[in-house]
């Protein structure tokens, strides 16, 4: 299956998604804020099939993870969680509203890596 990045500021949602993946088969890398998802990707660039970023975080918010993994790896897939629906979601990116479930978010997932 598919290696995946988390970051999310919110630990239980963090938690909840990592769990979801890893009941589907698929390894989790959890990061709290976006400078820990920007280090653990360039640590793992190789490794890491997709990322799910939050779009509002502290210390870096989702739209900068997004453009400094974009720097280390251009072609690797974003999911963007947002709860404000009004918000724009960075260019191409694919958008998941939050809540969500967790069938939705496997349906996302297996549809991008497809």
């Amino acid at each position: 299956m598919a290696v995946v990045l988390v970051a999310d500021d919110d630990a239980c949602i963090r938690h909840l998604i990592c769990t979801v993946l890893k009941s589907a088969g698929h390894r989790c890398f959890e990061a709290a804020n976006g400078l820990e998802a920007v280090a653990l990707f360039r640590s793992n660039r190789d490794s890491v099939d997709l990322v799910i970023t939050d779009l509002t975080m502290p210390v870096m918010d989702g739209r900068e993870v997004i453009a400094r993994i974009r720097e280390t790896r251009s072609a690797v897939p974003v999911i963007c969680m947002s709860g404000y629906t009004d918000c724009p979601m960075p260019p191409g990116v694919h958008p998941l509203p939050k809540p969500f479930t967790a069938p939705r978010l496997l349906k996302i997932i297996a549809e991008i890596l497809q």
